[in-house]
């Protein structure tokens, strides 16, 4: 079918690709940490769980993944994407549905285990960190090199979109008909949005099909072609290879660095604003702008790295964010709320974007899941450590106050930006 498809197509079979991802990309949204904020008032309520305990499991599945993405980026290089994409989907689509029963519980000495609960949105959330985040950015880089950064951007797009449609749909299910309809519904976007593109569309890479990356093709003169030239020489590191390189961990670090301050920052913003006196509503609405912003930073950022050496613009994304962070300690209005959470906003979409391009020009396409594998676990630690930071900050140092965190993150960014520009492309192997 595939095959078929890829002939008979008026354009590159490369976007039927980017959009099979972008699907996973968006659905994985069901287990993102904004969705669940949107069920922890009506879970507490309803079952007398505290807030502590329903973010725990977010916690956990953010753990367990930190342990598992390298055996994922060794599974999508063995298996393929397609295989791994596919069961990742089903998984979420089915740990989803059982939410339906999270108030499925276990009392052990007056202490409340929700363990079903822990179970499925755990296992939601390793999906979610793990195999879609992985999956999606290696096969599109994979069909594209000379448009990777844009077709990356447009791959964060998806994500953003769902950022902002699932807690929202969420939302008003749960007004209307309660959480466990509300689940039930997500977990009916996830298998229609997503499981047929990605098990019937997705190809491993556009060799498998007769294909150049970007739809080039051999006899080409123009100064396209000239670029293209370069596809030949694509760097083709192994992975052990690619570890002995000092570029890979400080893009790993990096990243981990970058993703403390979104997973801290996006965690406890809207409990920052509500500190700060502007309101549930505009707190809310601050955070479905920076969700819109983060599509936006993508296709821009996804431009710039076409144009510009990945280090200086994962520099730039950190100072982005850097800048973001130190603008939230002087927030007291609604204006600069929005305005702030607009410009932190755009930077994650660097965020999202650079670092998978940045891992794909520099040791190719060839072992490039097992690469991602094994960096991924910075990002997951870095948003496990990024979610406790605040909080602890909050009640043990800051006397009550997360303005002491906002400038720790500022700190962290200009590190961040810091070890960018040291991680230099590595010769080629």
């Amino acid at each position: 079918m595939r095959q078929k498809l890829a002939d008979r197509s008026p354009f590159f079979y490369g976007w039927w690709i980017l959009g099979a991802a972008g699907s996973a990309n968006f659905v994985r949204n069901a287990a993102a940490s904004l969705t669940i904020s949107v069920f922890i008032y009506p879970l507490s309520e309803e079952l007398g769980w505290s807030r502590t305990l329903i973010a725990g499991a977010a916690a956990a599945g953010g753990l367990v993944a930190t342990f598992t993405s390298p055996i994922i980026g060794r599974m999508i290089d063995r298996y393929g994407a397609r295989t791994v994409l596919t069961a990742s989907v089903l998984v979420l689509c089915i740990s989803t549905f059982v939410l339906r029963w999270s108030d499925v519980s276990l009392t052990v000495m007056g202490v409340t285990i929700p363990w079903l609960f822990y179970i499925a949105y755990g296992t939601g959330r390793v999906i979610f960190a793990s195999p879609v985040q992985i999956g999606t950015s290696v096969v599109v880089s994979r069909w594209f090199v000379r448009m990777r950064g844009r077709t990356n951007g447009i791959l964060g797009l998806s994500h953003s979109a769902g950022m902002v449609l699932f807690p929202l749909i969420a939302s008003m299910v749960i007004a209307q008909s309660g959480w466990r309809d509300a689940w039930f519904v997500l977990s009916v976007m996830v298998f229609v949005a997503a499981l047929l593109p990605v098990a019937l569309l997705i190809s491993e890479q556009p060799e498998d099909l007769g294909l150049r990356p970007d739809g080039d093709v051999e006899d080409e003169t123009d100064d396209e072609a000239g670029s293209k030239s370069a596809i030949v020489e694509e760097p083709n590191w192994t992975s052990s290879d690619a570890m002995r390189t000092p570029a890979l961990w400080l893009l790993a670090l990096a990243t981990g660095m970058m993703f403390v301050m979104q997973a801290g920052s996006n965690t406890h913003a809207a409990a920052f604003f509500q500190d700060q006196g502007l309101g549930a509503v505009i707190a809310g609405v601050s955070i479905s702008l920076n969700a819109a912003f983060l599509g936006v930073g993508s296709l821009v950022w996804g431009r710039i790295v076409e144009r510009v050496p990945a280090r200086f613009v994962m520099a730039a994304v950190a100072l982005n964010m850097a800048v973001g962070a130190f603008l939230f300690t002087l927030t007291d209005t609604t204006a600069e709320a929005l305005a702030f959470s607009a410009f932190f906003g755009f930077g994650l979409g660097g965020m999202l974007v650079v670092p998978p391009v940045a891992y794909a020009d520099y040791f190719g396409r060839s072992a490039l899941g097992t690469i991602r594998g094994i960096t991924e676990p910075f990002t997951t630690l870095g948003q496990a450590v990024g979610v406790l930071i605040p909080g602890l900050i909050f009640d043990f140092v800051g006397g009550e106050s997360y303005l002491p965190f906002f400038f720790v993150a500022g700190f962290v960014g200009i590190l961040a930006a810091v070890a960018s520009l040291f991680a230099t492309r590595p010769d080629a192997n």
